[in-house]
């Protein structure tokens, strides 16, 4: 099954301009809010209780926030609806002298005047635990992308390793101002979407990057963008196929997953989303802005041929007793 013609090439570089603009507003807005508006850290990485509270009947949300008000212990507790009206997720800051007390008996408590309910959790994260948490998904994020760019230097080229990082990096802003802008708790599910958007996204970036390789091995032309166009054109209809399937699936567990995956889902949504993208009209583009060159290229692996071949041929002298 193809969406476009494997023998059309079509012009991404000669509106690769347009897309290196539309991508640079896109990371400067994501930027901004990062640093205006920040991450929502939930439980996870912040400290903090999470009390999930199911009633038999609609919840009377206003009378749950004035009792928990009323106390000084609750009174900076947010509570939200969770999946349906009956259920409440009720979050607040973890003090130190808490940690050792049943807050679900004192919540159970403290909420019997607004009906019939149950406890259905309670998460205990404190603050020194959520402090450490931030800081090792923070390593494992950049230690990711410091593997995959010693990857891909050793694989192809170290301009292709510059621009697939450099495509990463523009994948994750967007997300993470995505993440900003429709405030999505960063906990580690969160954690757990960016690192699998950035195994997709370098995913299709190395096909397409394999694929250019190949164009400037085989083909005769000396024009980066002709060959990029090329090679592009001939893993559009892959990149598409396999970037919608994955959608899909994502899709559905957005819209049918429940709350509790809401967060994960919607990060890969969006990551699939900008990954896609990326890897058809930003990552090569950034090889053409690093100057990557066609004829340089092909003088190093004719190099590399011609040492390889004395290599074997003085293996086949030195078995023959020749040398």
């Amino acid at each position: 099954m193809e969406f476009f013609k494997s023998n059309k090439t079509y012009s991404f570089m000669e509106r690769r301009l347009a897309f290196l603009g539309l991508s640079s507003i896109l990371v400067a807005i994501s930027i901004i809010l990062l640093f205006t508006k920040g991450l929502n850290f939930g439980i996870d990485f912040s400290g903090g209780t999470v009390v999930q509270v199911q009633y038999t009947k609609v919840a009377p949300l206003n009378d749950i926030r004035d009792l928990l008000n009323s106390t000084t212990k609750f009174d900076k507790s947010s509570v939200t609806n969770f999946g349906s009206d009956k259920e409440v997720v009720i979050k607040f800051p973890t003090s130190s002298d808490s940690l050792g007390k049943d807050v679900g008996d004192e919540i159970r408590e403290l909420l019997k005047p607004t009906g019939e309910y149950k406890i259905r959790r309670v998460d205990i994260v404190g603050p020194k635990v959520g402090g450490e948490l931030q800081e090792k998904g923070l390593m494992a994020l950049s230690l990711s992308i410091l593997v995959i760019l010693i990857y891909v230097s050793f694989r192809f080229e170290w301009r292709f390793a510059v621009a697939s990082v450099l495509a990463l990096v523009h994948d994750v802003t967007i997300t993470l101002g995505a993440i900003s802008l429709f405030n999505v708790d960063v906990n580690l599910d969160i954690l757990a979407a960016i690192l699998t958007i950035l195994g997709y996204s370098i995913n299709d970036t190395i096909i397409v990057f394999d694929r250019i390789r190949e164009g400037v091995k085989t083909s005769k032309e000396n024009d980066l963008s002709k060959v990029i166009n090329e090679s592009v054109s001939k893993t559009l209809s892959r990149t598409t196929l396999t970037s919608l399937t994955t959608f899909f699936v994502v899709l559905t567990l957005f819209l049918f997953g429940g709350e509790i995956i809401h967060g994960f889902s919607f990060t890969l949504l969006v990551g699939i989303i900008v990954g896609t993208y990326s890897s058809i009209f930003i990552a090569a583009s950034f090889l053409v802005q690093l100057s990557f060159s066609i004829n340089d290229y092909r003088n190093k692996e004719a190099e590399k041929l011609k040492r390889q071949k004395d290599k074997e041929r003085l293996r086949a002298q030195f078995e023959q007793g020749t040398v």
